[in-house]
């Protein structure tokens, strides 16, 4: 869901690797990494850990420096040799910004700019490459760690970084202006639950509502719009799975963080230089049912398997949970029936919505507002089916009240009153009911008199 706190720096609004250097610096820099390249051997450099390999090209840089007689002051000397640095071993300029941990996305629009975003909020760096031909190289240094490759007949592709963070490349001829790279960081503190109550994405008592809605194996999906923490939040929600689940997860770019000792992580392959031997998300859901899954988690639902999936859930995978993009729950339905429809599926929309019934027991909703905070605005039950129509029920929803003199919303989270969902008979089963009645009840309350948290946070 939210970001981290952001990390405490200093006022100035661009740190120092991220000061806009002249075309001369580019030029020294050029001259001097081609003298590196010529002079190193890369295969006996590789052989070496990262610390001692960093050490030799920044002894071999320094030589050259003194070699071609470059006129740099020792704060420029040592910048350079950084940055060669991080072109040989890293992902050169992007560097600095991976090692932020308060930066939530990177997005470079070709070599010369390139956009952070801090605290749900965007904003303009000076990082930027030496050419488009520097930042496709690092893009496809990136790819080729998981076996994918990018180019002009591959001009598209989804991969990570050792650190599971999600990257999504799109090269020319399709990205006009040079290669288009999205990163959206991996957090390496894994939020849980509490963790979204205390950056007021959601109250305690609905919280426990949604530990509960986990516990109990309730079917759930998550939906909400790009960028309002869909992934974070699944995150979350697993983590009311007991440990001896047997878990299976699906997912174009592997970055679910799963604390269970007993997960299986399946990820899907694109096709090769011949276009053969892709492994859709359909094959890996249709595989996962024949390797005995306790639960099935989907990093996102968005073509033909969501019939797979819904064929999962309604057929003894109880407590399987997935995410697509939607702005609503009602949209959420709305789009299930359109991906299965996509699969070529020659089924009257009544049955369709039936299967949906059936299958999805929660749609628990995020969302970005325009302040950049993120809430999950709607906790949502499918009751069931009133002529051709699915019926829902809101048991937790967000509401904006107002706005402050910073631009800053202001909301509450505020219970409907309902008091006995439908999956109780499932919290009575795992000794859930009496906690789930009291934080209902106790969310309704909150209402009632005021919540402090939606008050304070909104």
């Amino acid at each position: 869901m939210p970001a981290s706190p952001p990390v405490q720096r200093s006022a100035e609004p661009v740190v120092e690797s991220q000061r806009r250097h002249s075309e001369e610096y580019y030029d020294v820099k050029t001259t001097v990494f081609n003298a590196l390249i010529d002079t190193i051997d890369l295969t006996q450099l590789s052989k070496l850990d990262g610390i001692a390999a960093r050490e030799e090209i920044r002894d071999i840089v320094s030589e050259i420096i003194q070699i071609k007689n470059v006129v740099m002051s020792i704060a420029e000397q040592e910048e350079l040799l950084e940055d060669i640095c991080n072109d040989v071993l890293g992902y050169g300029p992007l560097e600095p910004l991976l090692a932020r941990d308060d930066i939530a996305d990177i997005m470079v629009n070709g070599a010369g700019t390139t956009f952070i975003e801090v605290a749900g909020k965007v904003q303009k760096t000076n990082v930027r490459f030496a050419d488009n031909q520097q930042l496709m190289n690092i893009c496809q240094r990136i790819v080729s760690q998981v076996g994918r490759r990018v180019d002009e007949s591959s001009p598209i592709c989804d991969a990570r970084l050792p650190d599971g963070s999600r990257v999504n490349v799109i090269a020319p001829p399709l990205a006009i202006d040079g290669p288009a790279l999205t990163i959206r960081k991996f957090k390496k503190d894994r939020l849980r639950l509490e963790q979204l109550v205390k950056f007021g994405s959601i109250t305690p008592d609905a919280k426990t509502v949604l530990e509960i809605i986990g516990r109990v194996r309730c079917n759930v999906l998550i939906s909400g719009g790009t960028g309002s923490g869909k992934t974070t939040l699944l995150n979350c929600l697993t983590g009311s799975i007991d440990d001896d689940e047997r878990i299976i997860t699906c997912e174009d770019s592997a970055e679910l963080q799963l604390q269970q000792p007993h997960v299986v992580r399946l990820e899907t392959r694109p096709p090769n230089l011949e276009g053969e031997g892709e492994i859709k998300m359909r094959d890996l859901i249709k595989n996962c049912l024949r390797m005995r899954p306790e639960r099935i988690i989907v990093g996102e639902v968005r073509g033909p398997e969501a019939f797979d999936l819904l064929q999962a859930m309604n057929t003894g995978h109880d407590g399987s949970m997935g995410t697509l993009h939607a702005n609503s729950p009602r949209e959420a339905l709305s789009r299930l029936e359109s991906m299965i429809m996509q699969g070529g599926y020659a089924l009257p929309i009544k049955t369709i919505r039936e299967m949906i019934c059936g299958s999805v027991d929660v749609i628990v909703q995020a969302s970005r507002l325009r302040d950049g905070s993120r809430k999950i605005t709607h906790i949502t039950e499918v009751l069931g089916m009133e002529e051709e129509t699915i019926t829902l029920q809101n048991l937790v929803v967000y509401e904006i009240t107002g706005e402050d003199a910073h631009g800053k919303l202001i909301g509450r989270h505020r219970s409907t009153g309902i008091t006995r969902p439908r999956f109780m008979e499932r919290a009575e089963y795992y000794g859930e009911a009496e906690r789930l009645m009291t934080a209902l009840v106790a969310s309704e309350i909150a209402d009632k008199h005021g919540s402090p948290l939606g008050d304070r946070n909104g």
